[in-house]
């Protein structure tokens, strides 16, 4: 069997845990920030799952990491 390759967008935007779960990070925070809260800003930055319908669809896309 030939290796899959990775798809590198992918892979600058996931990771994955130890328990084989993905986490990626937040939308919306990279410009027009002084429209929004103090409180929205802050629980941007916090990394996320990413949910179930797209797991699969992601796992595909970086079966190495």
């Amino acid at each position: 069997m030939p290796k899959l390759k990775t798809h590198k967008g992918a892979s600058k935007r996931f990771k994955k845990t130890a328990t084989g779960k993905v986490k990626r990070g937040h939308a919306m925070l990279r410009h027009i920030l002084t429209s929004k809260e103090h409180k929205t800003k802050r629980k941007l930055r916090k990394a996320t799952l990413v949910s179930d319908g797209d797991l699969a669809k992601v796992l595909r896309m970086i079966p190495y990491q």
